[in-house]
């Protein structure tokens, strides 16, 4: 791959970051705001970071990739995310004795180290939180992928309600918006329209295989970008309806490796 081949990419996308008019004042001035795109985007979340990929926004895990590996995708002219668990807990991860176990509930399905967190008292575990934040602003990211944002939609251990989880969302997004960075509403269509101005893009799973994409469709009425991703689909199965939306879809495989990458063409 070329670095023309990035450049198209990158200009393809036109992500321009502009000062923000949101009434509440939680937007710092400047910072990237993806607008509507077709053009493909990647999502790696486990191995080495194949930089490779000809795509202009790269969302990563915050905790294992490095500042300097932010640095070079920026330097390719990459916008980049950082991927963290924000409702629920992770064995593995460097600060998990910072979370109570009293905050803790029912394992994630498909995931044994995971688990619910109970998102009612989340000032309980608002430091740790607040750490990450942090973390992926000393590394330079451009945004937050903050996962795990539909507990009261899940069975977690515990009696979440719709309110509950407006209002823990509402305060991570505070909170990534004041380190001067983007922030996405992670698979949440329930309240979509309700939290599309608190957020600046959304990221979404599976929603054409289920038929749940159109929640997300007020983000693109908004001039906000939607990144998709399906695992069982083939793109001839997704990309149509996609690109007819205005959607950035890709097809990647569950392990969420490099590769397979399988993006539609805008």
């Amino acid at each position: 791959m070329t670095m023309l081949t990035v450049a198209i990419a990158a200009a393809a996308l036109a992500l321009p970051a502009r000062s923000s008019a949101d009434p509440t004042g939680a937007r710092t001035p400047g910072h990237w705001e993806p607008t509507p795109t077709t053009a493909a985007w990647q999502w790696q979340l486990q191995r080495r970071i194949d930089t490779s990929v000809p795509a202009a926004v790269y969302d990563v895990d915050g905790f294992e990739v490095s500042k300097r590996t932010v640095q070079q995708l920026h330097r390719l002219g990459r916008k980049v995310v950082c991927y963290l668990d924000v409702g629920s807990w992770e064995t593995y991860r460097p600060d998990a004795k910072q979370f109570p176990q009293s905050v803790t509930g029912r394992r994630y399905e498909g995931f044994p180290d995971e688990r619910w967190l109970d998102i009612r008292r989340f000032h309980l575990f608002a430091k740790p939180l607040k750490r990450r934040f942090d973390l992926c602003a000393r590394k330079g990211f451009d945004a937050v992928e903050p996962d795990n944002l539909a507990g009261w939609e899940n069975h977690t251990g515990f009696p979440i309600t719709r309110q509950d989880q407006f209002r823990f969302n509402r305060w991570v997004a505070r909170q990534v918006r004041a380190r001067g960075m983007a922030v996405a509403l992670k698979n949440d269509g329930g309240q979509a329209k309700e939290l599309v101005n608190d957020f600046d893009f959304a990221i979404v799973e599976q929603c054409f295989q289920y038929e749940e994409c159109d929640p997300y469709r007020t983000f693109i009425e908004h001039q906000k970008a939607v990144f998709e991703a399906e695992y069982e689909l083939g793109p001839e199965q997704f990309c149509p309806e996609a690109n007819q939306i205005d959607f950035s879809a890709i097809g990647k495989s569950y392990n969420l490796f490099a590769r397979p990458w399988r993006p539609c063409q805008p």
